[in-house]
């Protein structure tokens, strides 16, 4: 069966072990170009351990992952992402003695053919300046661009740890757990930019949060002992038996009971 580059994201077979501990069992994804893509399942279901096998942190120990096409199992973090894809972490990872301007422009470099060069300074590079103040603006801290990293609010980080992501063009983003720690007027907020941010790019996220689930993804993969149980539409993943019983009703009841 050969792979189709069609998909943006592909994985077949995947499996990942540590020791004698089988994280990742077999898990197959075929995601299309331009798709929002939800991964959701139980805590310990291998959602982190399935991230960190797409973006290159970790290799798989069998199975396949393919970027458009192109087979990435086993490459480095670094060549994944000049290829086409980045991601971002739970935890903001920024320079925070830098501005945000400084931190978006650091982001924009490689992608605009810059290379380390000590005979040039960062401020005549028109090109990536330009860059940076556009992914400002669509992040919406144009406002905020000579702040120092270290002292934005816990919402404006997660902002600026979006614009780094999509900084340097990719066509595939992967987003983990965006919303985590935001209040439901950030979060709301949160889910637009989002949405204006990955226009035209694929996107694959993992969420707790049910209501950005359903108000962002296109798709659902449900990941369970590491297998992809269901993958399908919001509505249909909701009425599928399998995925309720495993875990879907008991978060949907979750959610009533704390809504009530």
């Amino acid at each position: 069966m050969s792979t189709s580059p069609s998909y943006a994201l592909e994985l077949r077979d995947l499996r990942k072990s540590f020791g004698k501990s089988e994280i990742i069992r077999g898990a197959n994804l075929a995601v299309q170009a331009g798709e929002r893509v939800a991964i959701i399942g139980p805590n310990g279901a291998g959602k982190s351990t399935l991230f960190n096998l797409i973006s290159g942190r970790f290799a798989p120990s069998s199975g396949e992952i393919h970027l458009h096409g192109q087979r990435i199992a086993g490459k480095k973090a670094y060549e994944i992402n000049r290829l086409g894809l980045s991601r971002s972490f739970q935890v903001s990872n920024l320079f925070t003695r830098l501005s945000v301007f400084e931190n978006i422009r650091c982001a924009v470099l490689w992608s605009l053919g810059h290379r380390y060069a000590f005979w040039k300074f960062l401020a005549d590079l028109d090109d990536a300046n330009d860059r940076a103040e556009q992914i400002l603006e669509m992040i919406k801290l144009d406002k905020k661009r000579g702040v120092l990293a270290m002292n934005l609010t816990y919402a404006e980080a997660r902002a600026l740890e979006i614009g780094i992501t999509i900084a340097g063009g990719s066509s595939v983003i992967l987003l983990d757990e965006p919303t985590a720690g935001m209040s439901k007027s950030e979060t709301k907020r949160f889910i637009q930019l989002i949405r204006d941010v990955t226009v035209g790019k694929t996107l694959l996220t993992v969420e707790h949060d049910m209501g950005v689930v359903f108000g962002l993804a296109d798709k659902i993969a449900v990941l369970v002992y590491g297998e992809v149980i269901a993958f399908d539409t919001p509505d249909a993943v909701r009425a599928n038996a399998r995925v309720q019983e495993a875990y879907l009703g008991s978060v949907l009841a979750e959610t009533q009971a704390a809504a009530a």
